[in-house]
């Protein structure tokens, strides 16, 4: 089962000495806060105990590089839900590699991924055009080999879930179904 206790356990045992980080079920929106005065480690905060936030979170941080995790929530702009045309694709192009990281975890642990164009009282959204990139990039991805953190967290996922190495041919894009 898709337990967030499990997830939470399984990432802090591999990253909470290592590198500090530590993932927290959070009661509202998420967030990633570095450590501070008062919090002697980082902090992935995924909302409302939802483990599809959760693994989305833990993707966010897996590609933030070493000087993004020392800000708040990696530093980035976020434009809330209504976008424009405009806002929107700014926000799909900076979204695919972390939603494809997504997808990677969520298939390391069994978990159904989906795409998420978040912009569900804004300008309409081509959310095929998007799964289809994002879909290119997990491939482009699992050919050249993963990232560090990427690999560790997903062999340790598919560990504790006992699920199989990962094929290329078990991720499919949804425009092609």
């Amino acid at each position: 089962m898709h337990s967030t206790e499990l997830l939470i356990n399984t990432f802090n045992d591999l990253f909470s000495e290592r590198l500090n980080t530590i993932l927290v079920k959070g009661d509202d929106e998420p967030i990633y806060l570095p450590a501070d005065h008062e919090h002697p480690q980082h902090r992935v905060i995924f909302a409302h105990g939802f483990f599809a936030s959760a693994m989305h979170e833990l993707a966010h941080w897996c590609v933030a590089g070493p000087q993004r995790r020392l800000q708040v929530d990696y530093g980035y702009w976020y434009v809330p839900d209504g976008r424009d045309a405009e806002k929107q694709a700014e926000f799909e192009v900076v979204e695919i590699r972390p939603q494809a990281f997504e997808w990677i975890l969520c298939e390391s642990c069994g978990f159904q991924f989906q795409v998420s164009c978040d912009n569900l009282n804004g300008v309409d959204t081509d959310r095929f055009a998007f799964s289809a990139k994002v879909h290119n990039e997990v491939l482009q991805i699992l050919s050249n080999g993963m990232p560090e953190r990427l690999q560790q967290l997903s062999d340790r996922l598919r560990e504790v879930y006992q699920i199989a190495p990962l094929q290329l041919a078990q991720f499919h894009c949804p425009t092609l179904e």
